[in-house]
């Protein structure tokens, strides 16, 4: 937990904005109240009510659910004068007890400073945020209420260069980060470094098995393009031995065809090496190529006979 009391009331002030309800009675009694179905979000509340403001809230929890397998905790601060220290401190309630619309942080002084922006993401993400399995893809993303809100998170991710967009899904408004790079830099805003470490492990593991598997393919498409190539060439140098014979042919492509019908398998440059004199890979696949036209040439005089 920070020690600073200013980063602890930023955090918060997240949990409240994202989780929080206020409700003023007929008499003009604040109180406040949390509800979530995370058991550490609503500890870790309880924990920054009484580090911060001394208060030990007043925590129940609700069953509901197929087989009451479903819980939603909630934590309420039910004294008025404590309540109001809690709101005048995260700036959400004015001196004429007006509450900040839907609990937002317009102009709020709370994250002025970088420190408690930190924290206040940190809040945020504990309350409604979540990461996917790096193994399988990157996405991490904070479930917003509504769309002012989301624009207030979004533009405090943005102050620290990260790129963070927004998409309505069903009644909310989701901010969400899918560049690796950029998820390894929001956990070190939130200062969650084992987490970070632990997605730098996977992606490091992730980017190696793709740099090999792009290699692979790589190659497989050379070696499926040269092995293609290879059947093409001695089709032609077969069928001009067959409807003319490779005895008609110039002394430097009968070498190289002849060569080619032996060492059926080899590269341009193993055939190169072998020629007398040798010769290098561009010079064979030209002689190999003129071979080709030939071929086609008499095959449109043959009408393509085998």
């Amino acid at each position: 937990m920070d020690s600073a009391r200013h980063c602890q009331i930023a955090e918060i002030t997240a949990v409240i904005t994202m989780c929080g309800r206020v409700s003023i009675s007929t008499r003009d009694k604040v109180h406040v109240k949390i509800q979530t179905e995370n058991l550490y979000v609503a500890r870790k509340y309880d924990a920054l009510l009484r580090k911060i403001f001394h208060i030990r809230g007043e925590v129940s929890v609700k069953i509901h659910g197929v087989n009451g397998q479903n819980r939603m905790y909630c934590v309420t601060v039910k004294n008025h004068e404590d309540a109001l220290r809690v709101l005048k401190a995260a700036r959400l309630i004015g001196p004429d007890l007006e509450v900040a619309e839907k609990l937002s942080l317009v102009d709020n002084l709370i994250v002025q400073r970088s420190c408690c922006r930190r924290a206040f993401i940190r809040g945020a993400f504990l309350v409604a945020g979540s990461i996917s399995d790096p193994r399988r893809f990157y996405h991490f993303e904070i479930v917003c209420a509504t769309e002012p809100k989301a624009r207030q998170l979004q533009e405090i991710i943005g102050s620290f260069g990260l790129d963070a967009k927004i998409v309505l899904r069903k009644s909310h408004y989701v901010v969400y980060i899918k560049e690796g790079a950029q998820i390894v830099d929001i956990l070190n805003v939130m200062e969650a470094h084992r987490a970070l470490m632990n997605l730098e492990n996977i992606r490091i593991v992730r980017e190696m098995r793709n740099s090999v598997n792009r290699k692979v393919n790589c190659e497989t498409a050379n070696i499926h393009k040269t092995v293609s190539a290879a059947v093409k060439q001695i089709e032609d140098i077969e069928y001009l031995e067959r409807h003319m014979g490779l005895e008609k042919l110039p002394e430097n492509l009968v070498q190289i065809a002849r060569l080619r019908l032996e060492q059926r398998d080899a590269t341009l440059k193993e055939l190169g090496m072998e020629l007398s004199p040798p010769v290098g890979k561009s010079g064979v696949n030209h002689r190999l190529r003129r071979l080709s036209e030939m071929a086609e040439k008499l095959r449109e005089q043959t009408g393509g006979t085998v």
